[in-house]
C-alpha cells in the first residue's frame, strides 16, 4: 500500500508541474499588457510596474522564478489587488468551500437516495419521478437554474408573501446558502442518482442477492448491508471528479448569487490579465483536483476489500 501511495504522490507532483507549466505559458500568450488599461500611463511608469513583478525579464527566466515560488509556497502579489494571491485565496476559499460542501452533502445524500429507491421501486412512479429530477439536472445549466430559482423562490414569493424567505444574493445566512447550493449541486445530484441507479440495478440482480434472500433475509438488512454497499462503488469512484467540478462551479453561482468567494476574485483577474492571480487559483485548484483525486482512490480500496492497492 505504501508502494502505491508513493507512486500516486509522483504522478501528482508530476501532473501539478506539468499544470503550472502549461498555465504559465498560455497567460504569456494572451494578448494585450496586465498594466495598459483605460487609463494612460507613461513609458517610466510601465517599465517601474514591469520590473517591480518581474515582466521585463526574459519569459524563461520568469518561468524559472515562478516555478521557484511555488515549491516555496509563494504564488506572488496580485497585480491587480496588490495583495498577496495566498492570502487572497485563503481568505475568499472558505466562502467557495463553505458552498461547495453544502452543494456536495446535498447531491450525494439526496442522489444516493434517489437512485437506490429508484432501483427498488423500479417502473414506479417514485422511479419516474427520479429520472425527472436527473434529467432536469443534466439538462439545465447551472447559472439558468439559478436564475430560475432567484425569480421563482426569491422574487415571487417575495411578493406573494411580503417575506423574504429565500434571499437571492449575498452571504450569511442559511437562508442565503439554500438556493446557490441547491443551483450548484443539482447537476452532481443528477449524476450520483443515475449512476447508483444503474448501479444498484445490476447488484440487485447479483447471484449473492438471491441467496442471501433465499437464506430468509429481511429486505431491510439485504439493502443495507449488501446491496448498498457494492452498489456505491461507482458513485465514490466520480467523487473526485464531482468535488472538483462543484467548486470550480461556484465561480459562476457567485457571481449570479453576489457571494464573495473566489470566484470573484478569479473572473476579474482573466478580464484584467492578473497573471500572479490567474497562475495560483489554477495553481490551487489543480492541486485541490489532484488531492481529491488521490482521497478516492484510497478510499476505493479501504470501502471494497477485492480492491488492493498494488500494482
Amino acid at each position: 500500500m505504501l508502494r502505491y501511495i508513493l507512486k500516486r504522490v509522483v504522478y501528482a507532483v508530476l501532473t501539478l508541474f506539468v499544470l503550472i507549466t502549461l498555465v504559465f505559458f498560455m497567460m504569456r500568450m494572451l494578448p494585450g499588457d496586465p498594466f495598459l488599461g483605460e487609463k494612460a500611463i507613461s513609458a517610466t511608469a510601465l517599465a517601474n510596474m514591469n520590473a517591480k513583478y518581474g515582466l521585463d525579464k526574459p519569459v524563461f527566466v520568469q518561468y524559472l522564478m515562478y516555478m521557484g515560488n511555488c515549491l516555496r509556497g509563494d504564488l506572488g502579489v496580485s497585480i491587480t489587488y496588490n495583495r498577496d494571491v495566498m492570502g487572497i485565496i485563503s481568505e475568499s476559499f472558505l466562502v467557495s468551500a463553505d458552498l461547495g460542501v453544502r452543494a456536495i452533502i446535498f447531491a450525494v445524500i439526496i442522489g444516493v437516495l434517489l437512485g437506490a429507491v429508484a432501483a427498488v421501486k423500479r417502473g414506479s412512479a417514485w422511479d419516474s419521478f427520479s429520472m425527472f429530477i436527473a434529467m432536469i439536472g443534466v439538462s439545465v445549466p447551472s447559472f439558468i437554474l439559478g436564475a430560475l430559482l432567484q425569480y421563482f423562490l426569491g422574487l415571487q414569493l417575495r411578493k406573494a408573501f411580503g417575506v423574504n424567505i429565500f434571499p437571492i444574493q449575498g452571504w450569511g445566512t442559511f437562508k442565503h446558502t439554500v438556493l446557490p447550493a441547491f443551483a450548484l449541486g443539482l447537476s452532481s445530484l443528477a449524476t450520483v442518482s443515475r449512476l447508483m441507479r444503474t448501479s444498484m440495478l445490476d447488484v440487485l440482480s447479483s447471484d449473492y442477492i438471491k441467496t442471501a434472500k433465499s437464506k430468509g433475509l429481511s429486505q431491510g438488512k439485504i439493502l443495507w448491508r449488501h446491496a448498498m454497499r457494492n452498489a456505491i462503488m461507482p458513485v465514490v469512484t466520480v467523487m473526485g471528479p464531482t468535488v472538483a467540478s462543484v467548486l470550480t462551479g461556484t465561480f459562476v453561482i457567485e457571481s449570479i448569487f453576489n457571494i464573495p468567494g473566489l470566484g470573484k476574485y478569479f473572473v476579474t483577474s482573466i478580464k484584467d490579465l492578473d497573471y500572479t492571480m490567474i497562475g495560483g487559483t489554477v495553481v490551487f485548484y489543480g492541486g485541490l483536483l489532484i488531492v481529491c483525486t488521490l482521497v478516492v482512490d484510497l478510499l476505493y480500496g479501504f470501502i471494497d476489500p477485492r480492491v488492493k492497492l498494488e500494482e
